[in-house]
């Protein structure tokens, strides 16, 4: 059985992460995906790459169609996707060498967390990067 991480790995995962490949960004400011893209932007020093084949860019930035058009290896892979599109996500992520995983709030697969460590990646599921990133990191730049 798969075990979520505690605050002090979360933190830890937080403050080692420098790029952050979010897939599924909108540009909708009313989509969620959108106000934890605008936080992080805003409120930390990650280099942003929004990953959405629908969009050209998003705040002045390329996005790209998935992960492997990327120009870096993310460290973490921020997925705001629907269940049955979580697996091809992971597989990407592996492929690409992320260091991590974050499923947001309402996705929890623990066959693909499992697999995801097995790759040796670090997983949380079914948490928001963003209520996360502010209650352990706290805003501020950094």
């Amino acid at each position: 059985m798969w075990t979520e991480p505690d605050d002090r790995a979360l933190r830890d995962l937080l403050r080692a992460t420098r790029t952050v490949a979010v897939v599924g960004v909108s540009p909708d400011p009313l989509r969620p995906s959108n106000g934890v893209y605008r936080y992080l932007s805003s409120q930390t020093d990650y280099e942003l790459y929004p990953v959405n084949p629908m969009i050209d860019g998003l705040e002045g930035r390329p996005a790209y169609p998935d992960l492997s058009a990327l120009p870096v290896v993310p460290d973490m892979v921020d997925v705001f996707r629907r269940q049955d599109q979580l697996r091809p996500v992971l597989d990407q992520a592996i492929a690409v060498g992320a260091k991590s995983i974050w499923l947001q709030q309402g996705l929890w697969d623990e066959q693909l967390a499992r697999d995801a460590e097995a790759a040796g990646m670090t997983v949380v599921m079914d948490r928001c990067l963003k209520v996360d990133h502010a209650r352990l990191i706290g805003t501020g730049r950094g």
